[in-house]
């Protein structure tokens, strides 16, 4: 029989606000979230914690600061190419094989790069547990979104949205308290019981259901879309270092990335069974919501960078100083989230994201101009609406992408959703990078270059607001 491809339009945002009994969220889905989510924390948290500590290891390891950098921009570009290949792997091997291989991979690589002896073995191993991080994410994402549905996405999703916004927000303080007592290796040693505990909850709680003979992997399109991605995440990430866009370094690999990427469109219209499906940007409701996310993502990844320096620079905060300062950012996300997942289920993540992404717009632009002898009370007030903001901001667009798919599609849509959120993360990285770089090389002084940065932040939040306005409407029809 034809397979039925789920009602995921009218019903999700023309329902009455009641939430019926058979939309209620079985035990079993939020054991499989709770696992997920303790995935991603992993994830988000390591990220966090080696970028603190790049100082620290590139000393005692007698690397100069270009080499070490290496650490995370090596993690960063292997996450480009492994979220390409995640939805082959998910039909080849079974979604939560895959995940379950992803954990042990990534605990293994944790535990051998806390033994590297040199910068160049900790950046080799460091490229090998960003491929693990890379399949991880997607694949918890895509379990969740087959065991919820798309009438409860929103809901599970805000679970999963924790670890986003919770994670970088405490890993400054993390951080910075390990260093001060431990060695850096032990930024690496934690994930090792935290791995086995992930592994054994994942063989308790995850569906294992294996794979199906696939079509044989598309190595040129790996290329072109692997590659592709990481050279231009890797290209706008340099823009942090030589403070321009004109530089060699940035504009080549962001103009051969985005040339293998057209390439890579341009394969997979016109193959049968694509590595990822690109067509799945036909559905309006899908291209809307990854629109609106791309800017989100902007946003969201530039404030991450842009607060910590905000109390380091200005306020002369140490690091764990800048982690307690940020508290209050990451308790309003992880309190509202949960919040905004139903709220999304109720009336649509379209409707949700225009106001989350409007108050988020609202809420920098006093950091616009605030002096920086602003009261601090009035600082964490703001910062807690922020985060308050953010959760209503990202999360609902990102669940209404995988509400607008049928289950098999939802490992691309997956990838998909991770490439572009982290495509556009690079982007506001990158726009916060140039404008802090200018004004320390001009005439401005420090508090002008940040008053600017936090107002193209509330810019690119307002064009994700008006972007989700789009997604609005296709949901309606």
């Amino acid at each position: 029989m034809p397979q039925t491809r789920p009602d995921t339009t009218a019903p999700i945002t023309s329902r009455s606000p009641d939430i019926p009994d058979s939309d209620k969220i079985p035990a079993h889905v939020w054991r499989t979230a709770g696992v997920v989510v303790f995935g991603a924390i992993m994830g988000m948290l390591d990220t966090s914690l080696v970028n603190i500590g790049l100082h620290t290891i590139g000393a005692d390891l007698h690397a100069s600061l270009a080499a070490i950098q290496w650490v995370a921009s090596g993690y960063l570009l292997a996450l480009g190419v492994s979220l390409t290949v995640c939805g082959w792997l998910s039909r080849r091997f079974g979604v939560g094989r895959l995940w379950l291989g992803a954990m042990l991979a990534f605990t293994l690589t944790s535990g051998l790069c806390a033994l590297a002896g040199s910068a160049g073995w900790l950046i080799a191993l460091r490229v090998l547990q960003g491929l693990a991080a890379g399949v991880m994410i997607p694949a918890g994402q895509t379990i969740l979104g087959q065991a919820a549905g798309p009438r409860r996405m929103g809901r599970v999703m805000g679970v999963v949205g924790i670890a986003v916004v919770g994670a970088p927000a405490v890993g400054p303080t993390i951080g910075g308290l390990m260093l001060a007592h431990w060695s850096w290796q032990w930024l690496f040693l934690i994930n090792i019981p935290l791995g086995l505990i992930g592994f054994a909850l994942g063989l308790r709680y995850l569906p294992l259901n294996p794979g199906a003979p696939t079509q044989s992997l598309d190595f040129i399109g790996l290329i072109l879309a692997g590659g592709g991605v990481s050279a231009v995440v890797y290209g706008l990430s340099e823009i942090g270092e030589t403070g321009s866009a004109a530089s060699l370094s940035v504009w080549l690999p962001v103009t051969l990335g985005l040339a293998a990427m057209v390439g890579f469109v341009t394969r997979t219209v016109s193959s049968a069974r694509p590595l990822l499906d690109v067509r799945m940007f036909t559905d309006r409701v899908f291209a809307a919501a990854n629109t609106a996310s791309f800017f989100a993502g902007a946003s969201m990844f530039g404030v991450m960078v842009l607060l910590p320096l905000y109390f380091q620079v200005l306020h002369g905060a140490g690091l764990v100083g800048t982690g307690v300062r940020l508290i209050a950012f990451g308790a309003g996300g992880v309190i509202t989230l949960p919040l905004g997942g139903r709220l999304a289920d109720r009336f649509g993540g379209g409707l949700i994201a225009i106001f989350g992404n409007l108050a988020v717009a609202l809420t920098f632009v006093p950091f616009a101009f605030l002096a920086v002898d602003a009261n601090p009370v009035l600082v964490q007030l703001l910062l807690f609406a922020a985060g308050v903001a953010t959760a209503l901001a990202g999360m609902p667009l990102v669940s209404a992408a995988y509400a607008a798919v049928r289950p098999d599609q939802l490992a691309d849509a997956a990838a998909f959703v991770n490439i572009l959120q982290r495509v556009g993360g690079a982007v506001g990285v990158a726009a916060v990078a140039v404008i802090l770089s200018r004004a320390t090389a001009s005439a401005w002084d420090a508090v002008s270059g940040y008053q600017l940065a936090f107002a193209v932040i509330a810019a690119v939040s307002l064009i994700a607001s008006l972007a989700s306005t789009q997604l609005r409407r296709h949901q309606r029809r």
